[in-house]
């Protein structure tokens, strides 16, 4: 699929999502048979996305606790993901690695807030965004959000799946916080998948993450290309970045995953450098109509698409960036625990 051709299907999935349309299906009717029948061979050898994360709640860079001001408040919400399932140390958790590396950056702490759930749709975000604000008086200042595969894999209507992202980046924004939404990884490098399903879920997931990006950056968030997360480097080293179950990151895909979300972390809390906000051609950066933005960066992992022009004639427009990944100084191995939300 051409990346015109995915932004008109991202734009049409994220206008029903917007004006309350019906489903508007991922995969042909057709194919469903066959589909149902590689889910459950794969199944046998993946499970199914439920289990238990290490808590990684706490305080993260506390060396800095000397310095003015209170810790930053960052807040984890999604799937498994989110959640780090599949290692087994808190600080390996993708929640710890970017409290770490925020706390760094900022030189200030960092209190991880996680309310993410294994196995959760994005029906399940209304929930966890009443938990991640119960206390009004200490909102996060950035929420972050990895959320799509379950839809994908259980067939919830994209139309469905990007209305309810929509609407927690929206209560989110409205609270106080900025938000960055790591959107649906590329399903089709799973390891124990075979074709068709392999070919069927790549497409799913890019169409899929194109248009939680329209509705993301709509609502006023930020997102950031996940295929990384079960892309090309995962699909070149499936020994070293899924986990045992083959189907979660390893503690080392956590840590690409986390590397490709950070810069665009700090960037919303005006935390990078000044001189990487403009766009840069010879990265293929720039200004296109939020459709297309979002067509390409479900394309290319680590792509940024963040809110520009309120419009135009093709309607809202984005920018589209390619953040360096930088390498941060490590701070703490380990979070000060705090209670669980």
């Amino acid at each position: 699929m051409t990346s015109l051709s995915r932004a008109r299907v991202a734009r049409r999935i994220a206008a029903g999502a917007a004006y309350g349309g019906g489903g508007i299906g991922l995969v042909g009717a057709a194919a469903i048979g066959v589909v149902l029948a590689e889910v459950q061979l794969a199944k046998r050898h993946v499970g199914n996305g439920h289990g238990q994360a290490p808590r990684a709640n706490g305080l993260y860079g506390y060396a800095y606790a000397t310095q003015d001001g209170p810790p930053l408040r960052l807040a984890m919400l999604g799937d498994s993901t989110a959640a780090g399932q599949g290692v087994h140390r808190p600080r390996q958790t993708p929640g710890a690695l970017l409290a770490s590396g925020l706390a760094a950056v900022a030189e200030r702490p960092v209190e991880l807030c996680n309310v993410a759930l294994p196995g959760a749709q994005s029906d399940d975000l209304d929930r966890q965004v009443a938990l991640a604000l119960t206390d009004t008086a200490r909102v996060p200042d950035i929420c972050v959000i990895m959320i799509g595969a379950n839809d994908v894999t259980h067939r919830m209507p994209p139309t469905r799946s990007v209305r309810h992202l929509s609407a927690a980046v929206r209560r989110l924004r409205t609270a106080g916080a900025e938000v960055v939404v790591g959107t649906c990884p590329d399903l089709g490098t799973v390891e124990q998948v075979q074709q068709p399903l392999r070919w069927l879920a790549r497409r799913a997931s890019r169409q899929l993450a194109a248009a939680q990006t329209i509705g993301t950056v709509e609502q006023g968030g930020r997102t950031v290309s996940l295929g990384d997360l079960l892309g090309p480097e995962f699909e070149a080293n499936p020994r070293e970045l899924f986990g045992p179950d083959n189907y979660h990151p390893s503690a080392e895909g956590y840590a690409t995953a986390a590397m490709a979300v950070l810069p665009t972390v700090c960037a919303a809390l005006g935390l990078w450098p000044a001189e990487e906000e403009r766009p840069d051609v010879s990265r293929r950066e720039g200004f296109l109509p939020v459709a297309r933005a979002a067509a390409e960066a479900a394309s290319e992992a680590g792509t940024e698409v963040t809110a520009a022009m309120p419009t135009g004639p093709r309607g809202p427009w984005a920018l589209l960036k390619r953040r360096r990944r930088r390498r941060v100084p490590a701070t703490d191995p380990a979070p000060t625990p705090t209670a669980s939300p």
